[in-house]
């Protein structure tokens, strides 16, 4: 009995030392033009880790790297592959949108409906060793609602909706789906996630540190002053950003306040953290970033020489953001009663385009 206890304590530090990455897929397809500038009838992208690495839409039809490393990796012939699959994505969601009006008797004339198809897989890369799967992932949702969504446990789909049950009996009589579906579920989409992590990773190596800027608000209060830490320019939404006061992590309850992660617009982030102390505080306070995805660790003096507020890069993420509002307004009312994970998904996917 005590010579499994070495075995199982060895999978636990296994299981502690492992990386876990994810492969999505996004589909939007809405049942007729919205009219909107930026707003397409049909959008398509990939997210690594929650990070954008492909995109396409039904007005340039062209599917396109939003990553350096990926367009480095794959040749022209797979982007113009990758075009055409979009666009037979597209036709399949097209299909699927009309049986739907037909079977719900939805109006379409004043009305747009939207699917969504998300699908992808997850899976722990262990130090020295090959990806291994996790979780497989494939769901439709329907203006909102939660359609179909194929269930690992039990191996086949799951109607959240009485309209679903036929479209689910449609897919289960398709051989050739069935066939496709399985592979790329058991073997396809693994291959690509661990093909994409080790590149990535090499690309990271040489990617730019963070710059971070310290300097100092006046308060309401006279007698205080606000400590200010902007990072910009870490390439990870995780990336952690945080003031010590001699060493000590300054919390929520000591006053701490955090800003959100806005998006510069070259596929990097901002943020700012702030907070409010005594001007006669003799501490040594101290920002320290930590950008996850490049494992760079900075630290930052407010005794150091005062850096001016970084205006412009603030107001540009700011600027660059609310193009992005309209596009996760829609999303969030898209998925509102999907799974929460799938919503975060979304609503960073959103921070990233």
């Amino acid at each position: 009995m005590n010579t499994l206890l070495p075995l199982v304590l060895l999978g636990t530090s296994l299981l502690a030392n492992s990386e876990k990455h994810s492969l999505t897929y996004i589909y939007t397809a809405a049942s007729k033009p919205s009219g909107i500038k930026g707003i397409h009838e049909f959008t398509a992208m990939g997210l690594l880790d929650s990070r954008m690495i492909d995109y396409y839409d039904s007005e340039t039809q062209k599917k396109v790297p939003k990553q350096p490393w990926i367009k480095r990796l794959k040749p022209a012939g797979y982007w113009s592959k990758g075009s055409e699959s979009r666009k037979r994505e597209h036709e399949w969601l097209k299909i699927n949108i009309n049986f739907l009006l037909e079977r719900t008797k939805q109006d379409n004339d004043t009305d747009s409906h939207t699917l969504q198809w998300l699908h992808g897989c997850d899976g722990d890369l262990h130090p020295g060793s090959n990806m291994i799967l996790g979780q497989v992932m494939d769901r439709y949702s329907w203006d909102g609602e939660d359609l179909l969504y194929f269930s690992n446990a039990n191996n086949e789909w799951v109607a959240h909706s009485p309209v679903a049950l036929p479209m689910k009996m449609m897919w289960l009589s398709d051989t050739a789906l069935s066939v496709f579906t399985k592979g790329y579920r058991e073997k396809e989409c693994l291959g690509f996630l661990e093909e994409f992590v080790n590149c990535e990773q090499e690309d990271l190596k040489s990617a730019s540190p963070p710059e971070v800027y310290t300097f100092k608000r006046n308060a309401r209060v006279e007698t205080n002053t606000i400590l200010v830490c902007m990072a910009t320019g870490f390439i990870s939404e995780d990336t952690r950003v945080q003031i010590k006061q001699d060493g000590r992590s300054v919390t929520r309850q000591d006053g701490l306040m955090t800003g959100e992660v806005l998006p510069n617009g070259d596929e990097t982030f901002q943020t700012t953290v702030h907070v409010e102390i005594l001007k006669s505080d003799k501490s040594n306070f101290t920002c320290e970033v930590f950008d996850v995805a490049t494992k760079h660790s900075l630290r930052k003096f407010w005794e150091d020489e005062p850096s001016k507020s970084p205006v412009g890069l603030i107001v540009g993420g700011v600027v660059g953001s609310l193009v992005l509002v309209l596009v996760l307004i829609i999303l969030v009312k898209i998925l509102k009663k999907s799974g929460e994970r799938h919503l975060l998904l979304v609503m960073k996917t959103c921070k990233v385009l």
